[in-house]
């Protein structure tokens, strides 16, 4: 159990408290007066009576609220503290300080989690001498009962800082989606702010909000939007859009009504009174279904779901999780979009754009040029350079040379083969990674032609290669070569460092080299004699003579044959679907290996890696789905 400090006990400070104190762990809270922390501990109590009348509760409400104390004294309560959760009110200085005061009085090994709900983890990391432990943890509210934690990466938030908060998370009881990207609003209120700008404007047009509610609420939906932004609070709600008119876009300044609210005291719930009156608990919404069209709606969070995408802030289904979990609804933008065609929602976006005199509601690029389906289903094509492109098809990434027509590798293919492995080593929404060339071919080599200034320069060039090829030989990630048309010299040494090898019959296969006065020099040299053995290696390499797909299929090194890349993704999907990642990367790891260590240290390497998987989340699905005789859905854990 970790001793955890919330700083502030204000609306979300006191919910977060709480979880972590059902969660079994020791909690500091702490505020700035006596009566801010008093106030935030008998909300806690009022809470906690509740959940143990409905028998929600381990134990007596008593026990946990034991196990929070409360502070004025900042430095003094987080002296000792493991995991620091800041929850202070959406200004920028303010939460700055907090962290300034909070990075000299922790221990270096402490996490600095910010529950802020719109600013970039990175501004408030800068207050920091320590960025690497700044990560964001994005509650909703109530904290209690809303399942979704947004975990945000600044862009100098180290892996071990988000892994550790992930788990955390976890340990509570909540449900953590990742945010990759540190952008403004994160996920939830990115596509919130868009949506919050709209309704905003629909008032200042004269729409009857209560019309509106009513609508939302024949969709089966808990709250209408204005209700839901009484809830929330209206200075939060405007709060945001004034974060967002300096940081994305000044046309989120276009709303007015929600700053007059604010001036005059009317901020939803928390005053009594906002578009509806609360006096009596809850507001009655008696409005006229059916006046406002939802596709409108649906197509603004597509809108901003894809912007998401595009930008590589969340997977698809992340954004689907974290809508659908964050909004507290049964469907998600990206499941909603399955009934639109990009030219449908383009219209639309392009319609309400017009009207309301915003580019907010600009269609995005992908929705434009008619690949909406592509972005939302994971057929993202992300260029790395234009000589390397990336595409993400589900939980297989096709990784491409592209210099049609031969492909011939050069330091930039090179320089971006590199960048894209690094890029996918930690992704963990891909398994498998297909790695070929574009066109016809895979690829006939090393472009010799570049220019080298001295032997010195060509040598640095070899090991770059080397290290590049080592690394794509390495990744934990299941590789496979789609061997076609010409394959040789650096191009075979690219699908040698691959772990399964696909090929066309009429494949090319070849070393070069030594007719040339060189040697393979990525690793061929090495990898063709431990696959075929010293003695066809030696033949093919001295001879430079070339085999057919079919011929290095017969000898083993080639998998399997294939007719095109169609039937190389099929294969790549399906294995994709089939192996556990964790197992995968660890087994490949132990084969890899076995060339390189005695056989004893191999053995011992394998009880360790047996160890390691029998205590995940894999393993038990892999059983229970052989004893089920399903399909296993593997996740990486």
């Amino acid at each position: 159990m970790m001793k955890v400090v919330v700083v502030g006990a204000g609306e979300m400070g006191h919910g977060i408290a709480e979880v972590f104190a059902i969660a079994g762990h020791s909690v500091g809270m702490v505020d700035v007066k006596r009566e801010f922390l008093e106030k935030g501990l008998g909300r806690i109590r009022e809470s906690l009576s509740k959940l143990e009348e409905k028998g929600r509760l381990k134990e007596p409400s008593s026990v946990v609220v034991a196990r929070i104390s409360t502070s004025t004294d900042l430095e003094a309560a987080v002296r000792d503290a493991d995991f620091v959760v800041e929850a202070v009110p959406e200004v920028v200085d303010l939460k700055r300080d907090v962290f300034r005061r909070l990075d000299s009085s922790t221990r270096p090994d402490a996490i600095l989690a910010s529950n802020t709900s719109n600013i970039r983890i990175t501004t408030l990391a800068e207050a920091t001498s320590h960025p690497e432990r700044v990560v964001g943890m994005h509650f909703f509210n109530p904290a209690v009962v809303m399942q979704l934690v947004e975990v945000i990466r600044g862009e100098r938030t180290s892996e071990d800082a988000v892994q550790r908060t992930v788990e955390v998370t976890k340990n509570i009881g909540k449900v953590p989606v990742v945010v990759r990207k540190d952008v403004p609003g994160f996920i939830v209120n990115r596509i919130n702010a868009a949506e919050t700008l709209f309704f905003c404007l629909l008032v200042q047009r004269g729409i009857n909000v209560q019309d509106v509610d009513s609508t939302a609420r024949a969709q089966g939906l808990p709250m209408g939007p204005y209700e839901l932004m009484d809830f929330v609070g209206i200075d939060v709600a405007y709060h945001s859009l004034e974060y967002f008119a300096k940081e994305v876009s000044p046309d989120y300044g276009q709303c007015t009504v929600l700053r007059d609210m604010v001036n005059s005291g009317s901020l939803g719930k928390k005053s009594g009174r906002g578009f509806y009156d609360w006096s009596k608990g809850r507001p009655e919404v008696r409005g006229n279904p059916g006046t406002l069209d939802l596709a409108d709606v649906i197509a603004i969070e597509i809108n901003e779901a894809v912007k998401l995408v595009e930008m590589g802030v969340a997977s698809p289904q992340d954004v689907e999780t974290a809508v659908k979990l964050g909004m507290n609804r049964p469907f998600g933008p990206i499941s909603a979009a399955k009934a639109f065609r990009s030219s449908e929602v383009a219209e639309r976006l392009e319609r309400i754009s017009r009207e309301l005199n915003s580019t907010v509601f600009s269609p995005a690029q992908s929705i434009r040029e008619g690949r909406m389906r592509d972005v939302l289903e994971g057929r993202v094509q992300q260029p790395t350079t234009d000589a390397v492109r990336l595409e993400r098809m589900g939980k297989v990434a096709l990784l491409k040379i592209n210099r049609p027509r031969l492909n011939l590798i050069n330091g930039e293919v090179i320089e971006a083969l590199d960048r894209a492995i690094e890029q996918l080593w930690s992704d963990q929404s891909v398994t498998v990674v297909l790695v070929t060339g574009e066109g016809e071919n895979t690829s006939a080599g090393a472009e010799l032609s570049s220019f080298f200034r001295d032997p010195f320069q060509f040598l640095e060039f070899g090991r770059k290669g080397e290290r590049t090829f080592r690394k794509l030989s390495e990744i934990p990630k299941v590789t496979v070569a789609l061997m076609k048309g010409y394959v040789l010299g650096g191009g075979l040494e690219l699908s040698l460092a691959c772990d399964i090898r696909l090929a066309t019959e009429d494949a090319q296969v070849g070393f070069p080299e030594v007719g040339l006065g060189l040697v393979p020099g990525w690793g061929g040299t090495q990898r063709l004699a431990r696959l075929i053995g010293a003695s066809r290696a030696l033949f093919y390499v001295l001879t430079t003579e070339r085999m057919s797909g079919k011929q290095a299929a017969e000898m083993g090194l080639v998998n399997r044959i294939v007719k095109d890349e169609e039937e190389a993704l099929k294969f790549a999907s399906e294995l994709s679907d089939r192996v556990a990642p964790v197992a995968a990367a660890l087994a490949k790891r132990l084969i890899n290996k076995a060339a390189e260590v005695p056989s004893d240290v191999g053995l011992e390497m394998e009880s360790f890696a047996s160890g390691v998987l029998f205590g995940t989340e894999d393993l038990k699905e892999g059983i229970s789905a052989f004893m089920q005789k399903r399909k296993p859905q593997f996740k990486g854990r």
